[in-house]
């Protein structure tokens, strides 16, 4: 039988990637998305019937509960979830609004735990499953301007070294990866000297791809990982050690 897998902000970027393997993997995969729905119908497309795309906000506790309830509970079973939903809305402290802090804190953070506390139903039922949460290499090191999206990531450490704790008794098994700089759209779009300063931090001197991101991902919810929870596996290319 094929896995079960939910995969949340899963139409773009790190998402997308990771819907994208998980699918190539033979994985059926549900994959939510806020906005972007020409995106989320692309990735439909490119996984060639295994995925399929729902739109709602990951830090509604009432859709979230409907989407486990609905199509989730459908699939009969539930395998894999990555919680890797989030936004940014960086500034510096003394200029962050509270609603800068409340969203991100929401949507990264809050949005993880209320799907996590839904899989962990299903999970702890089959006495099998894994969750992987994507925080960020800032969640350890720090960043200027980002005291949300910081405390945000650095909260999902916890969160997953908390329900490692709690749920490994009922074999179901909880990891983090915390990405570095990553290859993206914000990425690309920088100016040359701030990329050049930022690759100057990185001693593998590039930046990591979202792909590279997803095999560890893949890799953590896999067989190959059994052994592992409560950990935290930075894909960044050495920039925090």
């Amino acid at each position: 039988m094929a896995p079960v897998a939910v995969v949340t902000g899963g139409s773009r970027g790190i998402g997308r990637a990771i819907v994208l393997r998980l699918a190539q993997a033979g994985a059926q995969v549900l994959f939510t998305y806020a906005a972007n729905e020409a995106a989320a119908r692309e990735v439909e497309a490119a996984c060639e019937g295994k995925s399929r795309g729902y739109q709602f906000d990951v830090s509604d506790a009432a859709a979230v509960s409907a989407f486990f309830e609905g199509p989730v509970k459908e699939a009969g079973r539930l395998d894999w979830l990555v919680n890797n939903a989030g936004i940014t809305r960086d500034k510096l402290l003394v200029r962050m609004a509270d609603d800068d802090w409340d969203r991100v804190l929401e949507v990264n953070l809050k949005g993880a735990f209320l799907c996590t506390r839904s899989a962990a139903k299903i999970m702890m039922k089959q006495r099998s499953g894994a969750i992987v949460n994507v925080s960020s290499v800032v969640a350890e090191m720090g960043n200027v301007g980002q005291a949300n999206y910081v405390s945000s990531k650095a909260g999902l450490i916890g969160l997953t070294r908390a329900c490692a704790k709690e749920l490994g008794m009922r074999g179901v098994r909880v990891n983090a990866v915390a990405p570095g700089f990553i290859e993206t759209e914000m990425t690309a779009g920088l100016p040359d000297d701030v990329r050049q300063r930022m690759l100057a931090a990185i001693p593998l001197a590039r930046f990591g791809s979202a792909g590279e991101v997803a095999g560890a991902v893949e890799f953590l919810l896999g067989e190959a990982a059994a052994y592992v929870t409560g950990q935290v596996l930075h894909v960044g290319g050495g920039l925090y050690t």
